[in-house]
């Protein structure tokens, strides 16, 4: 199973990014993906799933900016996010696994595979 982020940047704060993460090896159909971030000095946060192709889930700290989308004939989860802040700035991984369940969606640990990661900085 490989994952591949990709869209990163540098952004203006109020500006937009797509993150596109592309799988392959694995029924991708099935899995949930999921998106997190990392900022210097910071743990890694989560920032929204999709979970098992059947619905997407965000978190309050992003909700309203960041969506996710999939288009499962491209194996592609994109992350989009609107009205970007300095806060942003991060590096976003993509993550995925065929265990993820609702109540632990948003945990690190759930998540077998992971992408290397796209760096996203919003300048003020």
């Amino acid at each position: 199973v490989q994952l591949q982020a990709s869209g990163g940047g540098l952004v203006q704060a109020g500006g937009s990014l797509r993150l596109s993460c592309v799988a392959s090896g694995y029924n991708f159909r099935t899995y949930t993906v999921g998106w997190f971030r990392q900022s210097p000095g910071k743990e890694r946060e989560f920032v929204g799933a999709n979970f098992r192709g059947q619905y997407a889930t965000i978190p309050e700290s992003v909700k309203g900016r960041f969506t996710i989308s999939r288009v499962n004939a491209e194996n592609t989860v994109y992350l989009q996010m609107n009205s970007l802040r300095p806060e942003d700035t991060a590096v976003y991984y993509c993550a995925a696994s065929s265990s993820v369940i609702r109540s632990n969606v948003a945990s690190q640990s759930a998540y077998t595979y992971w992408g290397q990661g796209t760096q996203v900085t919003v300048s003020s």
